[in-house]
């Protein structure tokens, strides 16, 4: 999901919404990465995403942010980028998260809404936007979690997602990137066409590393509690890894069961980061967790969204033994 006030991704609304099992391949011996359902660390510690969005690339002076979601409680942030967020920026946005003690989700937004929103660039743009970042993301397998298009698809022809995301993942894998990549399902990431659902065991397989999440963004096409437990069931029969990389308690197309995904979320460890931390515009303020980027003044989404985050998040191992 987008802050309207620049990319105006909240105009266009969301629509409505059964599977191959994938090949096993070896994991990857260090930093996060995928076993199974599960996301652990190198060490071999399940590691459950707990966190939020953060628009950084229309809030570069909201510097405090990342500070104040994890004094909230989150262990992982989601960090909007585009395509001229320069490598100096996202080197120094990587220490930021590891000084808060924060896994770091980078995204790259300028994909959103491909074939529906004009402008919107497709994955392998975005892979040449990371490829190109190699020299400042390489040695950070262990805090970086590369999302590598937001809702790369909009409500149209969605049959490309398996083959292009696919091709992307060889490109940073041949490039020598060897980190946890996160990719968003179609239909602005709600993927109620299924393309992700049905196509994600063939992404992991050709992953040479075998080390991609499936991130699904849950908005008003999860608005019933069966909704929502339909699509988790659909990846745990598949053995597959599975985040909620964006959700908010309501949208423009209707409402959401945020709690239900919370709770369902907790009781299948599977990781979610809510939408956002601040700025949303242009009629969805309501999906702000703080009024002015202030942590003093959380709205209503925000004291739900924190208080399910506070009540599982478990910080990285990385930092815990970093510390002992």
């Amino acid at each position: 999901m987008s802050v309207l006030s620049v990319l105006l991704v909240f105009g266009f609304l969301k629509h409505r919404p059964s599977t191959a099992r994938p090949v096993s391949a070896p994991a990857p011996t260090g930093g996060l990465h995928v076993k199974g359902t599960d996301v652990v660390e190198g060490g071999g510690e399940p590691f459950v995403m707990r966190g939020i969005s953060h628009a950084y690339a229309w809030f570069k002076d909201q510097g405090r942010a990342f500070t104040d979601i994890k004094r909230l409680g989150a262990n992982t942030v989601r960090v909007v980028l585009t395509g001229d967020t320069s490598a100096g920026e996202v080197a120094r946005i990587v220490e930021q998260c590891k000084a808060d003690r924060l896994i770091c989700v980078l995204e790259n937004h300028d994909t959103t809404g491909y074939g529906d929103r004009e402008g919107a660039v497709t994955l392998d743009r975005a892979a040449d936007f990371w490829t190109g970042l190699k020299p400042v993301l390489a040695g950070h397998e262990d805090f970086v979690v590369i999302n590598l298009g937001n809702e790369p698809y909009g409500n149209g022809d969605t049959s490309g997602w398996t083959g292009d995301t696919s091709a992307a993942v060889a490109r940073l894998r041949a490039a020598g990137l060897h980190h946890l990549l996160m990719v968003d399902g179609p239909n602005w990431g709600q993927d109620w066409s299924g393309g992700m659902r049905d196509g994600a065991p063939a992404v992991l397989a050709r992953d040479p590393e075998h080390n991609v999440v499936f991130s699904v963004h849950m908005y008003g096409v999860y608005g019933t509690p069966d909704k929502v437990t339909e699509y988790f069931d659909a990846f745990k029969r598949n053995n597959l890894p599975l985040v909620v990389g964006e959700f908010g308690w309501q949208h423009t197309d209707g409402p959401v069961a945020a709690d239900t995904i919370m709770r369902e979320a907790d009781a299948r460890g599977i990781g979610y980061l809510g939408w956002s931390w601040s700025g949303n515009g242009q009629g969805v303020e309501y999906l702000d967790a703080a009024d002015g980027f202030d942590p003093a003044r959380l709205t209503e989404w925000g004291r739900r969204l924190f208080a399910g985050i506070r009540a599982s998040a478990k910080e990285a191992a990385v930092f815990t033994k970093a510390s002992q």
